[in-house]
Formats: structure tokens, C-alpha cells, sequence
């Protein structure tokens, strides 16, 4: 045997054997997390791939992988490689290797062991580690669970189970896995990555998806180096500044997950409006008193709605005035179009057969305020108007407004009016003090068309 087929037949970048595993597959163990005061405080993450040696202002994030698995695949081909800069945050989470449904079994098997080798590689060098859990079908459940010690502190992400944009929901898929993991692993904590189902049991640690992305980091994620960015890419893949999955690709456990369609969401009782009898006309009053009537056409599903109320700008909407709701895209979400305004008077709001039907929806108080950024997101783009109170001081958000474009202001005073182009720009805003990207899952949204 030469010299060089030697030291390539007991080269660990072969072998991979330096740490025990358990269990018949000997699937490395990744050691107990030792939680410190604060681990868990408002807990934001950061993208392994928006890490730098450079980075000064998020070194109290703990790194995340739920990424394409390109932009991660580093950590295992040259695990030493990363170790200064990933050992200057918080903790960091296992590389979640994809599981899809769609794979091998042994390849699945594969990226768990893989998970798992990084993070006890990390843990040998002294990073603190947070082993992350994914899984396939229950044939994934005799070995996706391994490497995991019992009572440790584990992460899993229900974004890509959860139903958004071309989504559906996998909550039942999700759910089967996730139970079973409480069995098997009985984790001290659950760091969960986007909004936690409601059946979800055990101590969650919820970390909001939106806030975890790069555009609530402190520096422009565009300043840095060239040579950084280009690490990442494999073959010809293109650069793109994300630093979670697209909302549309396989879902990393769960397989393939195209296809969801709008459905009304349960906890919040005004998206009921929207959906009724062929000629039904709901009212619908929001918690600051507007009052909504929403006609349905002949299919069922709402054609056009009336607001009783100016959104405080009457030099933009009357009151009433209407809107048209289309059904026209992928999702089949309403989207209600431009105000129709009525400077002389409106006509009567009556169904397309001429009789009378109203059905009354009384909004819970609080029931719709923000969840996520994501949500609020969606609702602009979806063409909602929007009315919510800060610090005793009401402001309005109007995804028609100058120029057609969305607008946001203080109530009546079009001096504190500004004009954007997207969502993320409205984000910006600053509420008095505070910018509404920070406080938009805190504020009390009274009044909402989406």
C-alpha cells in the first residue's frame, strides 16, 4: 500500500469514526446542551450562510442551516473550515441535511448521520450545540431520532409543514414525527423556527421566522465580500440574498408540498366573510366600529365589499366606498382591488338578484392582530387596509393609496404619510419611535381587510 492510498484509506474525511455512535447504525452522539441565563430570551437566529468573521452585531444569535442544502454542504466536506467563525455565536443548531420523502432510505439515513457528525464535531472544539431533528414517513423513525441524547434541548422548524403561498399544510405529516420524537428524545426545550402548531406539546422556545432573516440584521448583507458569498455556490447555481427556503420548493421533510388553496383561517373570524351563499351579504364590524358588508356571487365566493368608514383619509377613500374582490391567481385568495369611490353619494349595496340577505359577524376583540411578519406580508400584498393602535396613537396602512401604491401614515395627517413600493419598505416605517418591522406582532390591529 503506498504512502498516499494510506493516508486516504484512514483519512477521517473517509471514515468519519472518531466519534461513538449508538444504536445498530452507530449514528454519532451530539453532547447535552447546558443552556446559560438567557439562552432562550427573546432567541433570534441567523442564516449559516450570513455568518461572518467580520460580524459584530448578531453574536448573540444562535446559526441556524434550514437552507438549501448547497449552502451548507461546506460543513461537511471541510468540517475545520468554519469553526473560528461559527464559535463566536451564541450556540449553533445541527446542519439540517434534507430529508424528503421522495429519497433512498439510506439516504436519508446518510444526512442524519451527518447532522448529527457535524454536531459533535462542533461540541469536540468547544461550540455549543443544539442538535436539530427532522424526519421522513415513520420508516425514517428507527434511526432519525438517534445521536440524540435523552432531556436534550432540540430545534425543529415548522415553516416548510406549515400551508403559505403554494403550500399546503403538512401539519398531520409534521405532527406524527414531531410526537414521536417527544417519546423517544423527551426534550428539556423545543427551539421552534417559525410559528408553533397549536397541538404542539412540551417547553417551545418560539422564534419568529421573519425576524430571523436578514432584513432585520443590522448591516447590508450586500457589503459583504464577494469571496464569502461565492463559497457557497455549487456548480453554476446563482447567488441569491435569502437566508431561509423559498417558499415554494420541496419541503425539507415532508416532500413534495405544491398545490394549497386559500381556506379561511379558524382564528380569525373575519376571513369568514368571504365565503357564503350565492347571494348572501355578510356584515362584519371590526373592533374600532367600521362596518364591512361583503356580497357573495353567484359561486359562492365574495364579489365585491363596501367599507363604512374613510380609513382616516377622507381625501383618499369616501365613506363607503367599494372594493371588487378578485379570485384570479394561483392560491384562489380574495384579492380586493382599487377603492370605488362616491363623492355624490353611493347606491344601495344589494345582491346580484335583488334580495335582501345579511348575515352579522361580530370580530372578538384582539383576534386579528399580526401573528407574524410573514402574515402582515401577505395581507399588504393581498391588498388589505389596515388600522392599529401604538402608544395610544392610531395609524393606517392602504394598499391602494398615492399613486396606487401602499401608503401608511398616522391617522389624518397626511404630513406623516409615506409611499412604498413593497411590504418590506412599509416595514420600515417608523412608529413614533419604533419601527413597525419591530413592533408589528405587538401592535392591536382594530380594523383589517385581509
Amino acid at each position: 500500500m503506498t504512502e498516499e492510498n494510506y493516508n486516504y484509506r484512514t483519512s477521517q474525511t473517509l471514515l468519519r469514526n472518531q466519534f461513538p455512535g449508538k444504536g445498530k447504525w452507530k449514528i454519532p452522539v451530539i453532547p447535552k446542551f447546558q443552556p446559560k441565563d438567557g439562552d432562550f430570551n427573546d432567541l433570534l437566529l441567523i442564516g449559516f450562510d450570513k455568518t461572518n468573521l467580520e460580524d459584530q452585531n448578531h453574536l448573540d444569535r444562535m446559526v441556524h442551516f434550514f437552507l438549501y442544502d448547497y449552502r451548507f454542504e461546506r460543513v461537511w466536506k471541510n468540517p475545520e473550515a468554519d469553526i473560528e467563525k461559527l464559535s463566536r455565536y451564541r450556540a449553533v443548531l445541527s446542519p439540517d441535511f434534507s430529508m424528503y420523502l421522495e429519497m433512498a432510505p439510506v439516504m436519508q439515513m446518510y444526512n442524519v448521520f451527518r447532522n448529527r457528525w457535524c454536531g459533535a464535531y462542533w461540541a469536540s472544539k468547544g461550540i455549543r450545540v443544539i442538535p436539530t431533528v427532522n424526519w421522513g414517513d415513520e420508516s425514517t423513525f428507527d434511526f432519525c431520532f438517534d445521536g440524540i441524547e435523552k432531556g436534550s434541548v432540540v430545534a425543529v422548524s415548522t415553516y416548510m409543514a406549515s400551508e403559505h403561498d403554494h403550500r399546503k399544510d403538512q401539519k398531520e405529516w409534521f405532527m406524527a414525527g414531531y410526537n414521536e420524537m417527544l417519546q423517544r428524545i423527551e426534550p428539556e426545550r423545543i427551539i421552534c423556527y417559525n410559528t408553533p402548531f397549536p397541538e404542539m406539546q412540551g417547553d417551545i422556545v418560539y422564534v419568529d421566522y421573519e425576524r430571523s432573516s436578514w432584513r432585520y440584521m443590522d448591516y447590508d448583507q450586500k457589503a459583504m465580500p464577494h469571496e464569502d458569498l461565492d463559497c457557497y455556490k455549487i456548480g453554476g447555481a446563482n447567488h441569491t440574498f435569502c437566508d431561509t427556503m423559498d417558499a415554494y420548493i420541496i419541503g425539507k421533510g415532508g416532500g413534495s408540498a405544491y398545490g394549497g388553496k386559500w381556506r379561511p383561517n379558524p382564528n380569525k373570524p373575519q376571513d369568514q366573510r368571504y365565503l357564503g351563499n350565492p347571494g348572501e351579504i355578510k356584515r362584519t364590524i371590526m373592533n374600532n366600529g367600521d362596518v364591512y358588508k361583503t356580497k357573495m356571487g353567484p359561486d359562492g365566493r365574495a364579489e365585491m365589499e363596501r367599507h363604512e368608514t374613510n380609513h382616516n383619509r377622507g381625501d383618499k377613500h369616501t365613506n363607503p366606498h367599494d372594493h371588487r374582490i378578485s379570485w384570479d391567481n394561483p392560491d384562489e385568495h380574495p384579492v380586493p382591488g382599487p377603492p370605488i369611490n362616491y363623492p355624490n353619494g353611493a347606491p344601495e349595496f344589494k345582491n346580484f338578484s335583488e334580495v335582501f340577505c345579511m348575515k352579522e359577524i361580530i370580530v372578538p376583540y384582539g383576534s386579528m392582530n399580526f401573528e407574524t411578519i410573514s402574515e402582515f406580508k401577505r395581507s399588504i400584498n393581498w391588498g388589505a387596509e389596515i388600522e392599529f393602535e401604538w402608544n395610544g396613537a392610531v395609524f393606517n396602512i392602504i394598499r391602494y393609496g398615492t399613486d396606487g401604491k401602499i401608503t401608511i401614515y398616522a391617522a389624518n395627517k397626511p404630513e406623516t404619510e409615506k409611499v412604498c413600493e413593497t411590504a418590506d419598505e412599509a416595514l420600515e416605517y417608523m412608529v413614533g419611535d419604533d419601527r413597525l418591522r419591530d413592533i408589528i406582532t405587538k401592535v392591536h390591529v382594530v380594523s383589517r381587510s385581509i
